[in-house]
């Protein structure tokens, strides 16, 4: 029996949308805390309507530039939620938002 090559071609493509709040105030975290997405700007600048849902990719959470642990945080399409963390943010800390869906072609 001859030996064959398989050439398998997959491309993989990805869409990144941004969502961006500068904290007004103190905000106090405990498990359940949450911000829901009108308190955030998509990358236009205006206010966000909804966060997509993601169904074949991941969301990236940063506070002040430092990206979030997964566990620590859920995103629906109308709110981030923290969990199991407890803390505070001070005012002027940079939030931000990044959902990323994948797409696969063969």
């Amino acid at each position: 029996m001859a030996l064959s090559i398989i050439n398998i071609h997959v491309n993989v493509t990805g869409t990144s949308t941004r969502f961006f709040n500068v904290l007004a105030a103190n905000l106090t975290v405990t498990a359940g805390t949450s911000i829901p997405v009108a308190d955030f700007l998509n990358d236009s600048g205006t206010a966000a309507a909804a966060f997509p849902v993601v169904t074949n990719g991941y969301y990236n959470f940063y506070i002040n530039g430092v990206m979030q642990e997964s566990g620590s945080y859920a995103i629906s399409a109308t709110e981030l939620v923290f969990n199991g963390v407890t803390g505070t943010i001070t005012a002027g800390t940079p939030l931000v938002v990044e959902a990323v869906e994948l797409v696969t072609q063969t």
